[in-house]
């Protein structure tokens, strides 16, 4: 049975909160993943520097991640080749902490502050409540498909 592939040209991809075996980001970087393999990936790039943080932490070769994605995996199996291929191995409570700690993540420097707020004020300049980057791609993939903030 072929994995339903989200077209990213009509709809965005998982918000980076989603988590997936206690992971954030990787249900995210598993649409965009789909999408690109389907040329279907809009405006969204698989491995982007988001991505790459979950690769970091997990130890994963997006590559091979990608060439899981290709032969049609879902979620759980996807999952699955994670837990087997991760190093190191990261327990249940470091999972947490570390999505925990992604979920919070502000700009942590003078360049990426200033990105942060240029992007801000072209999403929601009114809107005070976006302060982390999570905030800022969920309002921004909200108002990429018709939202109004």
């Amino acid at each position: 049975m072929a994995i339903p592939t989200i077209d990213l040209t009509k709809q965005a991809p998982r918000s980076p909160r989603v988590r997936l075996g206690g992971y954030v980001i990787l249900p995210r970087m598993l649409d965009k993943g789909r999408a690109a393999l389907a040329g279907k990936n809009g405006q969204y790039n698989y491995a982007c520097p988001l991505d790459e943080r979950f690769l970091e932490f997990a130890g994963i070769d997006a590559k091979a991640l990608k060439k899981q994605l290709a032969m049609g995996k879902g979620d759980g199996a996807i999952l699955d080749w994670v837990k087997t291929n991760a190093k190191p191995r990261r327990t249940d409570s470091e999972i947490e902490a570390w999505s925990a700690w992604q979920e919070r993540r502000t700009p942590d420097n003078p360049d990426s502050r200033e990105y942060f707020n240029n992007l801000h004020k072209e999403a929601a300049p009114k809107r005070t409540d976006i302060t982390s980057w999570f905030d800022l791609l969920d309002v921004d993939d909200y108002q990429s498909y018709g939202g109004k903030v």
